[in-house]
């Protein structure tokens, strides 16, 4: 079962977020056979999707997603759903699920 956590992401700003995987036991999930995929969509049913940008630091258990600041001036104020996901070749896992609310932006440069 997928960690239910909400994000805000301000229209227009560099997004990142840092997600640490554990086992049961609480130690850190070991990444190494892992692939991390994460998309962000206006409803669970949208065709249109944003991809986050994936990277696992050192097999580890730590998970980034991030956007650019040119990505995040793209999307539409408002309310969206989110998921990350990790593959391997035995078994795909969702991790992570919530809803992203995004802020417009004022300053346009």
């Amino acid at each position: 079962m997928a960690t239910v956590q909400n994000i805000v992401i301000d229209q227009g700003t560099t997004f990142s977020l840092d997600i640490n995987l554990t086992n049961d036991d609480a130690s850190a999930k070991d990444l190494t056979n892992y692939t991390v995929a994460s998309q962000m969509r206006k409803s669970y049913e949208a065709s249109t999707k944003t991809d986050f940008t994936t990277a696992k630091v050192d097999n580890t258990g730590e998970v980034t997603i991030s956007l650019t600041a040119a990505q995040t001036a793209t999307l539409k104020p408002g309310r969206y759903v989110y998921d990350v996901e990790i593959a391997s070749a035995s078994e795909t896992l969702r991790v992570l699920e919530g809803l992203v609310t995004v802020t417009p932006q004022v300053t346009k440069v």
